[in-house]
């Protein structure tokens, strides 16, 4: 395909959009890519994010089933063969050309159509599951482009915003630009309605700038945010926020900021066999992290005078947490069982 079929006229917007009919639901993966891999650091961690090397964009796509579609917060949606060709674009998000991110980019300033909005990130965010058009789109200043969006008025724009930053993020490079919207993606889960798709998406973006210990000091003071979605949100954004927790808690140089956290009661609660198997395994490892953390005694008393604080509703000898642990010595999954003896040993 040359460029000359490729014209930044209003006619060719209906053809650009013809590429997201073509891209299929957005393929999130959640990987983690750099030139050597993200190296896991420090205590155990619940293997969120696990280092994987991409293959090259023409190797063949990703299979729903695989160590990738696995780990994936979002569905990975195989290319559908009877998909039919755009006017201008015939490949798959993969192969898109760099004029073609270029002019998408381009498209998605001047559009006054949210439908047209969603559907132009949700195309770049399917093109940015592949390392090539990850930096491409660094380097056509996209992820700032892409950014201003999470305060686009419609909802599902601010979504797919936040799915395309997503698979942006899974680039080492690209952390160093997207570390910038912390704040407002915090605001977004503070400010939307719990469980849904906008709270969801942001957590997710959180979880791949929490992976290293790079970023992790910029959510030093989401922890009480992240510990009170727990005890009000679904499994789904509970895993989730669980996944952002387990990343921060397996850094000794914020443990402070973590146990002095304000922290409902409640939380204790969760250590149950009635919780969701995938939400029980994720709090005990954040637990097993925080009960590795061994305090001075003068900073022990000092956070005993806390008032709810993390350290009062877990750690300490006055917590409930440790009777709970106990009667989880009996649940009927093995590897929980595991983990509360390893735990209370």
């Amino acid at each position: 395909m040359g460029d000359g079929s490729i014209t930044p006229r209003l006619g060719n917007m209906k053809a650009l959009l013809g590429i997201v009919a073509g891209a299929g639901a957005s393929y999130g993966i959640y990987k983690l890519i750099s030139g050597g891999g993200f190296r896991r650091n420090k205590k155990s961690a619940i293997n969120e994010s696990p280092g994987v090397r991409s293959s090259q964009p023409s190797e063949g796509t990703l299979q729903p089933g695989s160590l990738l579609a696995k780990v994936s917060g979002l569905d990975v949606v195989c290319p559908r063969p009877d998909i039919a060709s755009g006017d201008i674009i015939h490949q798959s998000p993969g192969n898109l050309e760099p004029q073609h991110l270029n002019m998408l980019l381009s498209c998605l300033q001047t559009s006054n159509n949210p439908s047209d909005r969603c559907r132009i990130l949700l195309t770049l965010g399917n093109a940015a599951a592949f390392t090539v058009n990850q930096n491409l789109i660094r380097e056509f200043e996209g992820i700032h482009i892409i950014a201003g969006f999470l305060s686009d008025p419609e909802a599902e724009v601010r979504v797919q915003t936040l799915n395309a930053l997503n698979n942006l993020s899974m680039n080492i490079q690209n952390q160093d630009q997207i570390k910038v919207y912390v704040p407002q993606v915090l605001e977004l889960i503070e400010m939307s309605p719990v469980n849904s798709d906008l709270q969801l998406g942001a957590l997710r973006l959180l979880t791949n700038l929490s992976v290293t210990d790079k970023h992790q000091h910029l959510l030093k003071e989401s922890i009480t945010l992240l510990l009170s979605l727990l005890v009000v949100s679904n499994e789904a954004l509970q895993v989730q926020a669980l996944k952002v927790l387990v990343n921060l808690s397996s850094n000794p140089d914020i443990m402070d900021d973590i146990v002095q956290a304000q922290a409902p009661a409640s939380v204790v609660v969760l250590f149950d066999a009635r919780t969701a198997p995938a939400v029980l395994l994720r709090l005990l490892t954040f637990a097993g992290n925080l009960k590795a953390w061994r305090p001075s005694a003068q900073v022990a008393d000092e956070l005993r005078r806390k008032q709810d604080c993390l350290f009062r509703v877990m750690l300490d000898e006055s917590s409930q947490l440790h009777s709970r642990l106990v009667q989880l010595l009996s649940h009927p999954d093995a590897e929980i069982q595991v983990q509360v003896a390893r735990i209370l040993t």
